[in-house]
């Protein structure tokens, strides 16, 4: 086992380099950077600058120097903590990420409990109870629930909130709570806005994850060796919980690892909607204006959380079967 962690974890490495090659040309792909667009919205509002002016502000930011010295300086700042300067928001990116990416991972945290406490017993039903008219309703809830896009989810849900009950549920914060320190009045306010976003982003997994588990554990539910514990006179709690759904739950668990990137993609459409101060909204404000720094930190550290999120689910999954340890 120990053998077997060390290698994942040596194994994010390269990944996380290759990725972070990968933004960096992403986002230099369109023309232009962050100077030649702050310059057109300047020339926009009728200020002229002169090309001494604009080479000024090209070596300031070091947009001068050949690209892959640009991604050293920045991949070797992202490596020791200093993340560089937004040109767009003229403060450091530290303090942007870190006020936004709480925020994010809560929702995403939420959303991904929420959607295991949902999934698993309702999966659980749905297969027991194969063809029953509970496994009817919540199938055909579970597929309305995949077909519909988390946007129209959140602006469903905000329309039925002002119309039906006359009250906005976009934001995290009621106004007399956005910029107070926290408290626990505070906290408790967040936890009253949390559950929307929490149920529009993790809507779609619990529909995906619960037809998983479903398939699988029907699977498992027909072979002979539950048949013979059955014929055995096993409880069919006990039945049930010791032997199929332990084997059944092998792709339950490996799908945390491809879950958790689809809620964050998720979050960032849904902030947008519902006015949440995550990440989101700021990483289209980057991507739009090419700002190098702050739109590759958020990227990086979105696909540092997406490879550590496939690290713990393949861990989990080699603790919860033997097989994969030895193997």
């Amino acid at each position: 086992m120990r053998s077997y962690v060390v290698t994942r974890v040596l194994g994010m490495f390269p990944t996380l380099a290759f990725i972070s090659l990968i933004v960096f040309i992403v986002i230099q792909l369109p023309p232009g950077d962050i100077v030649t667009s702050t310059l057109d919205r300047m020339q926009a509002q009728g200020v002229e600058v002169s090309a001494e002016q604009v080479q000024n502000l090209r070596a300031q930011y070091n947009l001068d120097e050949p690209m892959p010295i640009q991604y050293l300086r920045w991949a070797g700042g992202f490596i020791t903590g200093d993340m560089g300067y937004s040109y767009l928001f003229a403060r450091p990116v530290n303090e942007l990420v870190w006020e936004r990416l709480g925020f994010t991972l809560i929702i995403t945290i939420s959303a991904l409990l929420f959607t295991w406490v949902v999934a698993l017993p309702l999966g659980i039903y749905t297969a027991v109870r194969q063809y029953s008219i509970g496994d009817y309703v919540l199938t055909t809830i579970a597929l309305i629930g995949l077909a519909t896009p988390n946007f129209l989810l959140a602006l469903i849900l905000m329309y039925i909130g002002y119309e039906w009950f006359g009250i906005s549920i976009g934001g995290l914060f009621s106004p007399e709570f956005q910029e107070v320190p926290w408290t626990w009045a505070r906290l408790r306010d967040l936890l009253s806005h949390l559950w929307i976003p929490m149920v529009v982003v993790g809507l779609g997994g619990t529909a995906v994850t619960m037809r998983i588990l479903r398939a699988n554990l029907l699977d498992e539910l027909n072979k002979p060796y539950v048949v013979t514990a059955r014929a055995k006179g096993v409880r069919p709690i006990k039945l049930i919980l010791k032997y199929p759904l332990r084997i059944a739950i092998n792709p339950f668990i490996s799908t945390l690892g491809l879950l958790l990137p689809t809620l964050i993609s998720g979050e960032a459409i849904v902030s947008m909607v519902l006015n949440l101060p995550t990440t989101g909204p700021l990483l289209l404000q980057a991507l739009l204006s090419q700002d190098m720094y702050l739109a590759g930190s958020f990227l990086m550290l979105l696909a540092v959380l997406t490879v550590v999120g496939m690290l713990i689910s393949d861990l989990v999954l080699a603790w919860a079967d033997p097989r994969i340890r030895y193997e």
